[in-house]
């Protein structure tokens, strides 16, 4: 795995881009309560807005692991930030029509692009150095997208949400022109912050085209025989992976729900609060990625897991700004939890890591599922009892943790 170029210029560029998914992707607790008042949506229906993201990379995790295999994982990352630029020039025309198809079809094509930037650039990072430290490196870059997380509610907050309430009684006061004014004034204003996104993402993509990126050749001799399904922890990962993303989306993306019917803060207030929340997440991966110096990563995965499963239930079972400040502390312990289910899954696979990869990249439909199964259950019964979906999720992640647990503890008996 070694190269003649060295590997931190290409570790600054790559890390670079999981700011840019992270961005992209933590505009959807935004787009959610947003689109759900724009084009008038029950909390299921909104949800696809997730679905419409997460489902792209169940379709196209395997493609982009082939399409890597052909052109390398800098033709994967160019091809995946092509698509990105497009899905984001995408929502203008979206807006124009207000329709919840259009802006559907454009987070689908954005998350297509997204797919392949994730399979080149997770893999990419675990192998650009020392193998020992595959994990900690991915939690370095995967802080970047942390980052990302923070300020995409904070941005999106302040030029997509309005603040303002559109409610029946405010429906009433209105003429059928009046309401499809306002209607169509709260879908425009997701044009311009799109239209930024999809030129800034355009003009990354011409600088990595005229960018020399060293490509990484897997070492053949870590290479399993027989199928890749035949690999016992990486399946598990696959599972684990898609369960955690699932809870992670979930827990994102009702956030601003949650907070208008548990305590009544308006979504411009909670957006922020969101923000709060997702600098949280940020500072976790930072401090995770120190941990980990003193921890093994299944361990700390493990406590981390335990300690997300608590403060869920006590968001459910409490009341008042007590409920708010222990979702707010999840993301802090949520934050670790991706690169390192993935650097978990995919070591030891060598020349396989590219189809492993795939397969776990695939696993982020978890997204697309349990968001319409929680917001079916808030349209059941309500927001704050749907909170238990990604509590249950994370047991999934915890079996994952226990058994790379004992995985390293075998390893250790046999060196000695």
């Amino acid at each position: 795995m070694k190269s003649n170029n060295k590997p931190l210029f290409a570790v600054i560029l790559i890390t670079s881009l999981f700011f840019l998914w992270g961005f992209a992707l933590n505009l959807n607790p935004i787009l959610i309560p947003h689109l759900k008042k724009a084009c008038q949506l029950t909390d299921t229906q909104s949800a696809f807005i997730d679905s419409a993201s997460y489902i792209a990379y169940f379709l196209f995790a395997i493609p982009a692991g082939k399409f890597m295999k052909r052109f390398g994982y800098k033709g994967g990352i160019i091809f995946g930030l092509m698509m990105f630029a497009i899905g984001a020039f995408l929502f203008y025309p979206a807006a124009e029509t207000r329709s919840f198809v259009f802006f559907l079809a454009a987070l689908f094509i954005i998350a297509s692009g997204l797919t392949f930037l994730e399979t080149a650039a997770n893999p990419y990072m675990t192998v650009l150095g020392d193998p020992a430290t595959g994990t900690q490196r991915l939690n370095f870059a995967q802080s970047f997208n942390g980052l990302a997380a923070f300020l995409a509610p904070a941005i999106g907050g302040r030029f997509i949400l309005s603040g303002k309430e559109f409610s029946a009684d405010t429906q009433s006061s209105l003429s059928p022109a009046e309401i499809d004014s306002f209607l169509q004034q709260e879908a425009a204003s997701v044009q311009l912050p799109f239209m930024v996104i999809g030129i800034v993402v355009l003009l990354v993509a011409i600088f990595l085209w005229r960018t020399h990126l060293p490509e990484i050749k897997e070492d053949d001799s870590l290479e399993t025989k027989g199928s890749i399904f035949k690999e016992k922890n990486l399946i598990q990962g696959v599972m684990a992976q898609f369960f955690y993303v699932g809870a992670q989306v979930c827990i994102s993306s009702f956030f601003i729900r949650f907070c208008g019917y548990v305590v009544g803060i308006n979504e411009v207030s909670a957006a922020y609060y969101l923000s709060g929340a997702l600098l949280g997440f940020m500072i976790g991966r930072f401090a995770g990625t120190f941990l980990m110096r003193f921890i093994t990563p299944p361990k700390l995965l493990a406590a981390y897991t335990i300690i997300v499963i608590l403060l869920l239930l006590v968001a459910v079972f409490t009341s008042g700004m007590f409920t708010i400040y222990a979702l707010t502390a999840v993301q802090f312990f949520l934050s670790i939890m991706f690169p390192t289910i993935f650097a978990l899954s995919v070591r030891g696979l060598g020349s396989k890591t590219k189809d492993g990869s795939s397969l776990v990249i695939m696993s982020i439909v978890g997204g697309a599922v349990f968001p319409v199964i929680m917001g079916a259950v808030s349209d059941i019964s309500n927001i704050q009892i749907a909170y238990t979906i990604p509590a249950v999720c994370l047991l999934m992640v915890l079996y994952f943790a226990i058994k790379n647990i004992k995985i390293e503890n075998l390893k250790l008996t046999a060196a000695h």
